[in-house]
C-alpha cells in the first residue's frame, strides 16, 4: 500500500497541477479520477490491465469508453500516460491523494468522529462547529459508532487525536494511578 501511494503521489500532484486554476476544474478532475478508480476496481477490467493481448491504445480506448465520454482532452491524456507507464493500478491511490490536495486547497479538513451513541444534528453541528474554531478551517466530518468507548466522542483531525470517551478517560485514571 505504501508503494502504491508513493507510485501514486506524483501523478496526483500533476493531475493537480493541471486542475488548481479553475474550481471547476478541480470537481471536474475529482469525479473523473473517482469515476476511473471505480473502474479500475472492476473485475473485468482488471482481468484486462493484465492482459498482453491488449495494446496501450486498446487499454486507454476501454477506460475512454467505460468512463461513457465524461473524460475531457486532458484527462484521456492522463490516462493514456498512465497505461503507458503502467499505472493504472494505482488510480484509487491518485484519486484519494487528489483528494486531499484538492481539500488542503480550498482549506477543508476531514473529521472522523468517534461516537458511543449516534449523535443527533444538533449535537454534530455543535461539534463541527467547535473543531471548525479550533483547527481554523472548514471541517468535513465523517461518523462512526464504536459502543466500547462507552460514552462520549473520540475526533482525529489529520494527526490530531482529540479523546473525550468514557474509555479514553478510565484509561487516562488507570495510567495515573499506576505512577
Amino acid at each position: 500500500m505504501a508503494e502504491n501511494v508513493t507510485l501514486a503521489r506524483p501523478y496526483a500532484e500533476a493531475a493537480f497541477q493541471l486542475a488548481k486554476g479553475n474550481p471547476a476544474d478541480l470537481l471536474s478532475w475529482a469525479e473523473a479520477l473517482e469515476c476511473l478508480s471505480g473502474i479500475t476496481a472492476d473485475p473485468a477490467m482488471a482481468a484486462c490491465i493484465g492482459n498482453p493481448r491488449f495494446s496501450p491504445a486498446q487499454l486507454a480506448q476501454l477506460y475512454f469508453e467505460a468512463a461513457g465520454g465524461k473524460l475531457d482532452a486532458d484527462q484521456q491524456n492522463f490516462v493514456r500516460v498512465l497505461v503507458d507507464n503502467d499505472r493504472l493500478t494505482v488510480l484509487p491511490e491518485i484519486a484519494a491523494l487528489f483528494d486531499k490536495l484538492k481539500a488542503d486547497a480550498q482549506g477543508i479538513k476531514h473529521a472522523e468522529i468517534t461516537s458511543a451513541f449516534p449523535l443527533d444534528d444538533a449535537a454534530l453541528k455543535k461539534l463541527v462547529a467547535e473543531l471548525e474554531h479550533k483547527f481554523g478551517c472548514q471541517i468535513q466530518a465523517t461518523i462512526k459508532l464504536d459502543p466500547e468507548l462507552i460514552g462520549g466522542v473520540r475526533m482525529a483531525v489529520g494527526d490530531e487525536v482529540i479523546d473525550a470517551s468514557v474509555r479514553g478517560k478510565l484509561a487516562a485514571m488507570a495510567i495515573a494511578l499506576k505512577n
